[in-house]
């Protein structure tokens, strides 16, 4: 009956003369492999059909045919002698709940191995709602040795969802999400610098986040864990500094996130860091960098197995954290990119259309997707996430430039011509700012490159060149080069002073 329903609808406006109906018996439906079946509601539901409506000669000098009128006038078809035909979409969409056969647990928890454990026994205050967490623990990796006087330690704060684990070591042969920016002769160099990295707090790479246990309650924390900030989570990562004995850091290094977090640094411990590293990050969020994390953030908390945060030995919201991974791709890379890599290629050359992925750019966003879905917890990114939106220096201040003034050290910023996350224009905008507010070592770089927010992670060549000569560079002097008067103009000055006459 639905069925017909439909192909009604379908009929052209012009033909206004309908003045008869079929009963159900007479619809028939018309599988892949040709055959015919009466349609009934067990069979309206079938995958693979096309319905088509026959009006037969035979069947309008039936007597029954004026009585299937009589009974269902909602049913009406032109009166001309042609057979009428419709064939739709295949309703059949795996791409919805195509799944691999890992198993419905997350995996994330298996990749947390290697790292090492700060426990910070005393209470917590975070700085948003009054929020405390009885005891708080860091996950952290070191590189390097830490020289004497504990003067050459470089902290790299890492991004949204990235652990300790920036380069593969005997404890954790795995590469790092850093693996060719550190080491021996690298970038950030280990033959100079003792490296540390920390996983995020309310991450759930081996930090305190709302996976941990609740050492009040015994169960996760889930969502009632207490929201963060960009601060806490530079608190949190001094706080080991302290721990380490380190009073001062010799570089704090981070992208994105960690730009943020490497640019507040010595905002909030001027004294306790020597230079700073920011690549594509901000002084303070923009309304479409908000907005795009919020759309992540809604597609894990609309999936009923997110059950408000407390899904831990439950469920899982795995199709909400595939596609919030789906939206974050987007951001992370550049239309120029795709356009060389992908362009219009489809995923087969002989398939036809339909709503499941037809592209090879649909494919490579589901597989990102997918291959996420299971690393990370859904809720540290809502908390982190949540964070990057709250981040603003101006907070507490009579004006961004005042709360981005508070940084003396020299700054070397990184902007991404390709961004479309955090765009390189923002970038700008602390180079000036930090040059207004007076500092006069900072320095600006933008780069061409096609990877869009992901560069830091992508183009050795140009991020890791600008990281380290700015980490290796013994400059005495800063600022512009001004013309000095040469110096026999300024010794024959001092002469014509010295010989006037006293008054």
């Amino acid at each position: 009956m639905k069925a017909a329903r439909v192909i009604t609808q379908l009929l052209p406006k012009q033909f206004s003369r309908c003045t008869s109906s079929l009963t159900p018996s007479l619809i028939n439906t018309q599988y892949a492999g040709g055959t015919t079946e009466p349609s009934t509601p067990q069979s309206h539901g079938r995958r693979k059909l096309s319905t088509s409506i026959a009006v037969s000669k035979d069947m309008k000098k039936s007597s029954d045919y004026s009585t299937a009128a009589r009974e269902l006038p909602q049913l009406e078809v032109p009166n001309y002698d042609r057979e009428l035909k419709f064939k739709g979409l295949e309703t059949d969409f795996p791409c919805l709940s195509r799944l691999p056969t890992a198993g419905p647990d997350a995996t994330y928890q298996k990749v947390t191995t290697g790292f090492k454990e700060y426990h910070h026994k005393e209470p917590f205050s975070v700085k948003y709602n009054e929020g405390i967490l009885p005891e708080l623990t860091i996950a952290y990796e070191t590189f390097g040795t830490l020289n004497e006087d504990k003067s050459n330690a470089v902290i790299i704060f890492c991004g949204l969802s990235a652990s300790s684990h920036i380069r593969s070591h005997k404890d954790n042969p795995a590469p790092g999400w850093w693996e060719k920016f550190v080491g021996p002769g690298c970038a950030v160099d280990t033959n100079e610098f003792f490296v540390i990295c920390c996983n995020n707090l309310a991450g759930c790479y081996g930090t305190t986040g709302p996976s941990s246990t609740n050492p009040t309650t015994g169960q996760p924390y889930g969502t009632t864990f207490p929201i963060i900030s960009v601060d806490d989570i530079v608190h949190s990562q001094f706080l080991l500094l302290d721990h380490l004995g380190i009073d001062k850091v010799y570089a704090t290094v981070g992208s994105s996130l960690g730009g943020m977090t490497s640019l507040l640094s010595p905002a909030l411990y001027p004294d306790r860091v020597g230079r700073a590293i920011c690549i594509s990050c901000c002084a303070q969020t923009h309304p479409t960098s908000i907005s795009l994390r919020y759309l992540q953030r809604r597609a894990i908390m609309t999936d009923p197995n997110w059950a408000r945060g407390h899904y831990y030995g439950e469920s899982y919201p795995r199709m909400g954290m595939k596609l919030a991974r789906e939206i974050a791709t987007i951001t992370y890379r550049s239309g120029p990119e795709w356009g060389n890599r992908f362009g219009r290629k489809r995923t087969h050359n002989n398939a036809s259309p339909s709503l499941c992925p037809y592209f090879e750019i649909e494919e490579y966003i589901e597989y990102q997707g997918e291959s996420f879905s299971t690393k990370f917890d859904p809720n540290s990114l809502l908390y982190i996430s949540k964070a990057m939106d709250l981040f603003d220096m101006s907070e507490g201040y009579s004006s961004l430039l005042e709360g981005v003034s508070r940084v003396k050290c020299p700054v070397m910023i990184i902007g991404v011509q390709t961004d479309i996350l955090i765009p390189c224009w923002q970038q700008k905008e602390i180079a000036d700012l930090l040059k207004k507010s007076g500092n006069t070592a900072v320095t600006y770089y933008e780069l061409d490159s096609l990877y869009g927010h992901d560069t830091f992670l992508l183009d050795l060549s140009n991020v890791g060149s600008a990281v380290k000569g700015q980490l290796e560079t013994k400059l005495t002097q800063t600022g512009i080069v001004r013309k000095q008067k040469p110096q026999w103009l300024a010794e024959d000055a001092e002469r014509k002073v010295s010989q006037q006459p006293a008054s």
